[in-house]
């Protein structure tokens, strides 16, 4: 009884009062057309009362009020007909037991009239009061929603949207759905619960400004992850909020009684890869790790943290952290003690790759057996400015590590590049692909320890890349700086990068150079237009984008391979390997002790020439 309400209330008065008049009613309109169809006084108020009785006893049994009002649908309004049926009949049987005898003209009319009637109330009532209730709310307070995908999780969402509208305390009541987009041209300009079909997704940009479309939900949950991508584009040329409805297995399996509208989630960056994330082979990493002693330079950077937690997770016998930067390994330092205790064997050293001496006390100490260099400097443009720096640190830093790790027997030496290092026209990646000639030299001269290269594109989220700093512009309040409107680039999470790290040494043979399939490349501007909307702005209105001109030495494409390197297909169908090329060591030593005295003495002018003659393919744009 608390939840029979006051509208439900309101609902059975009117019951009550439709039932009463429907009978006088059908009385006066037999009169009308006969005499003899008409009862007197007393048989009608039985009639009426019995009836009365009976359908609203039948109503009740059968839910007609336990259902508000608001959500009313076709089965409703069948129920509240059978409800009015099965009434009428136990009132016929009780007035037959009373003696009283009911005209079948009478009892037919008396049925279709308060039955339609009934209906028909719940039917007026709900309309009228929801569009009073609309024209009551500000519109602009509205979001105008369009819902990309008309199958079952579009319906799904579209109906949970017009179910929590009129409750206060949910979110989605702000959502006003306009219109749906779906590519099944069997479907267009069809309706569903009153809300058209309008287009295909390639129209997504002009339904949006024909219909002043403020969000767009895309309740494609099984659309292939390139179809999705080209979707997102669509509506990235708008200027639209984007919210995506997760994958299937997420709504299945994460929580069965979470609403799925409430499982809508901002556009996430990774949702614009193009591409599945990448899977990699667990059980071979664990081989790899498990047991081993593993020594992570640059652990407490955002490649190399990461390194260290999936590490963690393979029980090796001990984890060694080298970085410079004492509050990022003291923050990656606690946050594994925190998870693992002393269930982990964690030594945290705060240390150069630059000093070779230090390095060598490290290594003849803890004598690792997989070593993951990721220690380096890589922002492109403050290393334009002081070139010697990049070498001292990624080149010699880098031929430090690899020879003590040779000296020292580590079985596995794996070194991070970037694909800056391709054909490089910036400081930071010809001194990366001179570390690449570095590691293959050693893998080539032959020793216990195998030397592998990964390479692959820019890393969403790492301490370098753009995302970081797209989100302090947006929460200083500042514009957003691009430096060109084209420029594209390849992009993978960070915990793909690892993984790949990890499996890649898992494969090593020495002298590998493996290449990631990144997929399909991502235009900055569309991160920047994306990472504006996840914060609820509008791009180039709340949040100005401005394009600032390619910087030096940096590129409008990277490229994954040079020219004379191939492509070598692996286990994993998603990694390459790149063909060896032949090091020639007595030149490039040379050519090493030459750059070590240039950078020693700080001479950037001659150390870019020499790393120029280093570094063949090295074609350096200058200020």
């Amino acid at each position: 009884m608390q939840k029979f309400n006051y509208r439900k209330l309101v609902l059975a008065i009117a019951d009550v009062f439709i039932i009463i008049i429907s009978g006088i009613v059908s009385n006066y309109i037999l009169s009308v057309i006969s005499h003899s169809l008409v009862f007197g006084n007393k048989v009608l108020l039985y009639a009426v009362v019995i009836n009365l009785i009976m359908c609203s006893f039948m109503m009740f049994m059968l839910g007609a009020y336990t259902r508000l009002w608001r959500n009313f649908n076709i089965k409703d309004y069948v129920f509240c007909v059978l409800a009015m049926g099965l009434g009428f009949a136990f009132a016929e049987v009780i007035m037959m037991i009373l003696g009283v005898r009911q005209n079948i003209v009478f009892l037919i009319t008396y049925f279709l009239i308060s039955t339609v009637g009934v209906c028909l109330f719940r039917f007026i009532f709900r309309k009228t009061f929801l569009n009073l209730t609309n024209a009551g709310r500000a519109e602009g307070n509205l979001e105008r929603t369009l819902i990309v995908g008309a199958g079952r999780a579009g319906q799904i969402i579209l109906q949970e949207i017009l179910n929590s509208r009129y409750d206060d305390n949910n979110p989605s009541r702000n959502i006003l759905p306009i219109c749906f987009a779906d590519d099944d041209i069997s479907k267009l300009h069809t309706k569903i619960n009153g809300i058209e079909i309008k287009g295909t997704c390639p129209e997504i940009p002009r339904i949006c400004a024909d219909y002043r479309i403020t969000n767009i939900i895309v309740a494609l949950p099984s659309c292939e992850e390139e179809e999705k991508r080209k979707i997102l584009d669509y509506c990235s040329t708008t200027e639209c909020k984007i919210k995506v409805i997760p994958y299937i297995s997420e709504i299945l399996f994460d929580d069965k009684n979470k609403p799925l509208i409430s499982q809508a989630k901002e556009i996430r960056i990774e949702d614009l890869l193009g591409r599945k994330p990448i899977e990699f082979n667990t059980e071979e990493i664990r081989n790899l790790i498990s047991g081993k002693v593993c020594m992570v330079t640059g652990g407490g950077g955002s490649i190399g943290s990461e390194l260290v937690r999936q590490i963690a997770k393979y029980e090796p016998k001990q984890v060694i952290i080298v970085d410079i930067y004492e509050n990022n390994a003291y923050d990656i330092q606690q946050e594994l003690v925190l998870k693992y205790g002393t269930k982990l064997n964690l030594v945290t050293i705060i240390s150069s790759v630059r000093d070779y001496d230090k390095m060598d006390k490290i290594f003849s100490i803890y004598r690792p057996q997989l070593v993951f260099h990721a220690a380096a400097h890589k922002h492109v443009p403050l290393m334009e400015t002081v070139p010697e720096e990049a070498v001292k640190n990624n080149i010699f830093g880098t031929f430090n590590v690899a020879t003590l790790a040779e000296f020292y027997g580590v079985d596995k030496f794996v070194m991070i590049s970037t694909d800056k290092a391709v054909n490089p026209t910036n400081v930071m990646g010809a001194t990366k692909r001179a570390c690449e000639m570095i590691i293959q030299y050693k893998a080539q001269a032959g020793s216990h320890t195998e030397f592998v290269t990964t390479r692959f594109g820019n890393v969403l989220g790492s301490n370098g890349s753009v995302i970081p700093l797209f989100r302090r512009q947006i929460e200083t309040g500042a514009d957003i700086t691009v430096t060109h409107p084209d420029i594209i680039r390849y992009f993978m999470t960070i915990p793909e990068a690892v993984s790949l790290v990890l499996e890649a040494g898992a494969m090593a043979k020495g002298g590998e150079i493996f290449v990631l399939d990144m997929g399909a490349p991502v235009k900055i501007t569309t991160l920047a237009e994306n990472l504006i909307r996840m914060y609820g702005k509008i791009p180039y209105k709340d949040v100005k984008i401005v394009f600032t001109g390619l910087r030096p030495g940096e590129k409008l494409f990277e490229e994954l391979l040079m020219d004379e390197e191939g492509l070598k297909s692996t286990a994993n169908k998603k990694i390459f390997i790149g063909n060896q090329i032949n090091i020639d060591a007595d030149d490039m030593l040379s050519k090493l002790k030459s750059l070590r005295k240039a950078a020693d003495s700080n001479d950037s002018e001659k150390t870019v020439e020499i790393l120029s003659d280093l570094v063949p393919t090295f074609k350096h744009q200058k200020n």
